[in-house]
């Protein structure tokens, strides 16, 4: 009886040893930058991905015995404000554009282990015996999207940074006969080992847009008798510009001009009008870029610009319905 308690002792010890003696060693490998290219601050959402590669390498003296199954968590930190949602991006002019990290294409939010919202991506890996000195390598989505509607974003080129991490349990099985940790930081026979990851690099750009929405006619109305009096009114440009984006909006001469005077028509006959700046009418509106145009900054909003017209006193001239088509340029 003593020797097969002796025995029995030894084989106990055999099964034992291997798992003081089998390392198992994770990490990410390397991240994609997460390039969201030139956004328009007010069009839609800009959806990207970027790849997050990782490694585990299972090796000892006796790992041919066993097989190693890992429960990894791979982390994504705040942005520069602590924030993880949203996360931000910003630009020499301190303008923060929103953006997220998902771990999935339904927007499942990319965060960090310990967070009770937003939580690290989990996943599960297996070496089998046999494999002493193995690795296993593999990658993740990483889902980038830049929030709509963000109007008040100017020019400029936007940055961010992200650090990542992977904390991971790993269960030594014998004959690989076993299950996963329970969780990366519970459940298994070695760890909770965190390791520090590389840094994913997230950048956009805005670049000054202008667009117009609509002008509304110049109508002078009906001048009864001679034109021996100014007839003023106005006309209203609607336009759309990046926010702190410099342009200039340009009046050309019109169809029916003589030089630069500006001129209705009717047939063979012309009234003579002029298109201001000013309310008091003292400052032309041309189109010679930093001369006559009237030059503004975007504030990311429609904004609604006063044409001022005159017709001034003149000779008169046979009555009928004149009318012309000026041209509005922006330039930006």
């Amino acid at each position: 009886m003593k020797w097969l308690a002796l025995l029995l002792l030894c084989v106990s010890s055999l099964f034992v040893a291997p798992r003081a003696e089998a390392t198992t060693t994770c990490s990410i490998t390397g991240i994609t930058g997460l390039s969201f290219g030139a956004v328009d601050p007010t069009g839609g959402v800009v959806n990207v991905s970027a790849t997050l590669n990782y490694r585990c390498v299972y090796s000892g003296p006796l790992a041919e015995l066993f097989g190693s199954f890992i429960t990894a968590c791979a982390s994504f930190g705040t942005d520069d404000l602590g924030n993880l949602s949203p996360r931000t991006l910003v630009n020499p002019s301190s303008d923060r554009m929103q953006y997220q990290v998902y771990q999935d294409a339904v927007g499942t939010v990319w965060g960090t282990l310990g967070n009770a919202t937003y939580g690290p991506r989990t996943f599960i890996l297996s070496i089998g015996i046999l494999s002493n000195g193995a690795q296993i390598t593999g990658s993740l989505p990483v889902y980038g999207r830049v929030s709509a509607a963000q109007g008040t974003l100017s020019p400029g080129n936007y940055t961010g940074t992200l650090t990542s991490s992977l904390t991971y349990s790993h269960n030594d099985a014998l004959l690989s006969l076993g299950l996963p940790p329970a969780t990366c930081t519970s459940g298994g026979t070695g760890g909770p080992f965190t390791v520090a990851g590389p840094t994913m690099t997230v950048t956009a750009s805005v670049a000054p847009k202008c667009t117009f929405g609509a002008a509304t006619d110049l109508l002078f109305g009906n001048v009864p008798g001679l034109l021996t009096a100014a007839t003023d009114q106005t006309s209203l440009l609607r336009i759309t510009c990046t926010n702190r984006a410099a342009y200039q909006l340009g009046l050309d001469n019109g169809a029916n001009a003589s030089g630069t005077q500006r001129r209705m028509a009717a047939g063979g006959a012309f009234v003579n009008y002029e298109l201001y700046k000013d309310s008091q009418r003292t400052l032309r509106w041309g189109g010679t870029l930093n001369s006559d145009t009237l030059s503004r900054s975007g504030t990311g909003t429609e904004e609604t610009v006063t044409v001022y017209g005159r017709v001034p006193a003149q000779a008169a001239v046979a009555a009928g319905n004149y009318s012309d088509l000026i041209t509005v340029t922006v330039t930006y």
